[in-house]
């Protein structure tokens, strides 16, 4: 497929916001149950969701771009009986609206306990609005992920890693940008956000492993048998037809080499896992605030990466027929 960089910005930006949003949520719970220390709500909880809405309100504007007539996009939220799109447009705005109500509820100290839970975890306004927004981001995962996995006939995109390689990315790269927040704002959640960024990333790397594992077994299954649903020991392509050169010849393939491809491979394995895993263990040690934000700054340059690599990785049976254009 050819790679939108408005899309790749969409699903990247809106990944941090839910990820940042989780985390910020994780930290609140742990400090309640006094498991790490607590901050000051105004400080902390209120501008790093003011920064979670920042990234989702970026990647919406993102999306803007891949529209051909932007004034009916409201209309995508009719087909949410059948659409993983519209659900997405759906779910997107109700989760802004949440880490919104979140921030507010922070920054004026609207956060008196109604009551406890076991005596020991204080529920305030912000826990309840937390817990609320965590069930919809995880909702948002899904609704964005299925709009390419619920695709069959781009078999690259079309199983369950599509999912968990987008939750998990997404979790990684928002507790990554928790732990430089907490860095640059010098508060002593660095290693927390830290240890639980590299856990997430960790598994990220596994399964997304994974699925490029899987998808390179696929590849023999491609061909123009299967491209035109015609069985055949002896085909060829001998002329481009009458679509040669097209709008759709150009559309659905990325137009870069086999080496162009391997070095983008390459490039956002290293920058999305073991660079930032071992930046953030660094920061530990040497106790930087610089290390956590370039760990940060590394993985998101390798996650735009990873998601132009993943739509270019999806061989769109058109292509597989028109061979000689692709």
């Amino acid at each position: 497929m050819h790679p939108a960089f408005s899309v790749i910005f969409l699903t990247t930006l809106i990944g941090i916001g839910q990820g940042l949003f989780l985390a910020l949520f994780t930290g609140q719970v742990y400090a309640l149950a006094n498991l790490v220390p607590l901050q000051e709500s105004v400080e902390f909880y209120a501008a790093g969701s003011a920064l979670a809405l920042l990234f989702l309100v970026l990647g919406l504007i993102a999306s803007v771009f891949h529209l051909g007539r932007p004034e009916r996009a409201w209309r995508a939220v009719t087909m949410w009986r059948t659409s993983w799109l519209s659900r997405e447009v759906i779910v997107l705005p109700l989760f802004m609206f949440l880490v919104f109500l979140y921030g507010v509820v922070h920054y004026f100290g609207w956060t008196a306990p109604w009551f406890n839970v076991s005596g020991a975890l204080p529920v305030d306004a912000s826990l309840v609005i937390g817990l609320l927004a965590s069930v919809v981001a995880f909702a948002l995962f899904i609704c964005t992920a299925m709009i390419y996995a619920s695709l069959k006939f781009l078999q690259e995109w079309h199983t369950p890693l599509t999912v968990l390689n987008y939750t998990l990315l997404g979790l990684a790269s928002g507790f990554m940008f928790a732990a430089a927040f907490s860095a640059y704002q010098g508060i002593d959640l660095v290693s927390f956000f830290g240890t639980w960024a590299v856990i997430f990333t960790l598994a990220a790397a596994f399964s997304r492993g994974a699925s490029l594992y899987r998808n390179r077994r696929l590849r023999g299954h491609y061909g123009l048998p299967t491209a035109i649903g015609v069985r055949h020991p002896q085909m060829a392509q001998v002329s481009q037809g009458f679509m040669g050169g097209a709008f759709n010849t150009r559309e659905f393939f990325h137009g870069r080499t086999r080496g162009a491809i391997r070095t983008i491979r390459w490039f956002f394995l290293l920058a999305v896992f073991p660079l930032p895993v071992l930046l953030i263990l660094t920061a530990y040690t040497l106790e930087s605030t610089l290390l956590p934000i370039s760990a940060f700054v590394i993985q998101y340059l390798g996650l735009l990466a990873e998601r132009w690599y993943f739509f270019a990785e999806a061989k769109h049976p058109q292509n597989v027929y028109y061979q000689s254009m692709a």
